[in-house]
């Protein structure tokens, strides 16, 4: 939070909920985390709705999503300042220092289970968050660089995708989905796997909670032996968002070029805050913008 944030407010509702003083956790710089106890207090980023929020807030408290998706201590949406402010149990995230013990198996039987719920079964809610985010991120760059106007060429040549909090017609048959689904988005809590982060949760694209590892593995940052026991875990598990078996690409094409835009310009950005140069993985999320635009037809006369 700014300086003038109320940061003690926060430390507050985290000691009431936890039971102990609470200590402010490293995280990305829209959010703040604050453990207490058994408890972490969430500050959600600047600008969040509250009516969107606590319809999510509200789905997740749900019997349906129980051991699928972190249940919140509390269903209420409290405010600190001018943030909005949710309370969850503690769980141990993911361990970033050990790739090779990532939890991809657990991670595909979780969104299978999830994509698995219908969506009738919970309370209404609105689109999900990913896909407006991929025009909200490029829309931070500027168009100097390279780098920018690749990303920026590569995000027109993109399909239209759903606005921001829209609820979605019922003709369109939307699936729950997580919407902004990658491995940060698992703790254990206490000894299984469950999905946290319900800030994007809302109906969609199933395909979009794929869409990360599938843009990462289409641009040779992942490994395939990863990326088929992801996909063939998800698969197993019942999971439909790329299809029972075969080419998965029908499905999964579109989210992750609209993801690898995403990565690509937040890479960018980044690097263009720190005045530096792109660094190899930078390079070749830019590339891979390069090559949806040479692939997609609606920016060429001929397909690629």
């Amino acid at each position: 939070m700014d300086s003038e944030d109320p940061i003690d407010e926060l430390l507050g509702i985290a000691a009431g909920y936890g039971g102990v003083p609470g200590t402010v956790l490293p995280t990305r710089p829209d959010v703040v985390i604050v453990r207490a106890g058994s408890v972490v207090v969430k500050a959600h980023a600047p600008g969040a709705e509250r009516e969107p929020l606590v319809e999510r807030m509200r789905a997740t408290a749900h019997p349906a999503l129980r051991g699928i998706v972190l249940q919140p201590v509390t269903e209420e949406v409290m405010t600190a300042g001018d943030r909005l402010v949710t309370v969850w149990p503690a769980g141990t995230p993911v361990d970033h220092t050990d790739p090779d013990a990532a939890p991809w198996e657990a991670a595909a039987r979780l969104l299978a289970r999830l994509h698995a719920v219908p969506a009738r079964a919970l309370p209404p809610l609105r689109a999900a968050g990913g896909p407006a985010r991929v025009a909200s991120t490029v829309a931070r760059l500027g168009d100097r660089s390279a780098a920018e106007l690749a990303v920026r060429r590569a995000f027109t040549c993109l399909p239209s995708l759903p606005s921001p909090g829209a609820y979605l017609p019922d003709t369109t048959a939307p699936g729950l989905t997580h919407g902004d689904w990658h491995m940060g988005q698992m703790v254990r809590a206490p000894d299984e796997w469950i999905l946290i982060d319900i800030d994007d949760l809302g109906l969609g694209d199933q395909a979009w909670d794929l869409s990360r590892p599938a843009a990462w593995f289409a641009a040779g940052l992942l490994e395939p032996d990863v990326w088929h026991r992801f996909l063939g875990a998800y698969r197993a598990a019942g999971g439909v968002a790329a299809g029972p078996d075969g080419d998965p690409w029908e499905r999964l094409e579109t989210p992750a070029q609209a993801m690898t835009v995403q990565l690509a310009a937040t890479a960018v950005a980044a690097a263009g805050r720190a005045g530096r140069p792109l660094d190899e993985v930078e390079e070749v999320l830019v590339e891979s913008c390069l090559r949806i635009v040479r692939h997609r037809s609606a920016c060429n006369s001929v397909p690629q």
